[in-house]
């Protein structure tokens, strides 16, 4: 069933690859089958087209984390932090602070 979900958001993203939520879903489920860095790689294409979309920052930084990839996934929560206080999410930006936090 998790490599059928996989195939039908790699489809959906593939036909429309401005389609926020296919690009996290494929991000997400590259992450819950294990693809860490299928999933990178969709977190920071997510990241490029739609900067403003506030929660692949604070998946991205803990997908970078599962890979021993401390300096980056602080990158991303920092990125994350700058973008919310911007848009004003202040309720992502507590969670990403939070996280930045967590790695000292």
């Amino acid at each position: 069933m998790a490599s059928n979900r996989l195939e039908i958001l790699k489809g959906m993203a593939a036909a429309n690859p401005s389609d926020i939520f296919a690009r996290y879903g494929l991000a997400m489920e590259y992450r819950n089958v294990g693809d860490l860095e299928g999933a990178v790689r969709e977190f920071r294409a997510l990241m490029a087209a739609h900067p403003d979309y506030a929660a692949t920052y604070l998946h991205a930084g803990q997908t970078l984390e599962r890979l021993g990839r401390s300096e980056e996934a602080c990158a991303a929560y920092r990125q994350g932090i700058e973008v919310t206080t911007r848009i004003g999410d202040r309720h992502a930006c507590a969670e990403l602070e939070a996280a930045l936090g967590s790695l000292g």
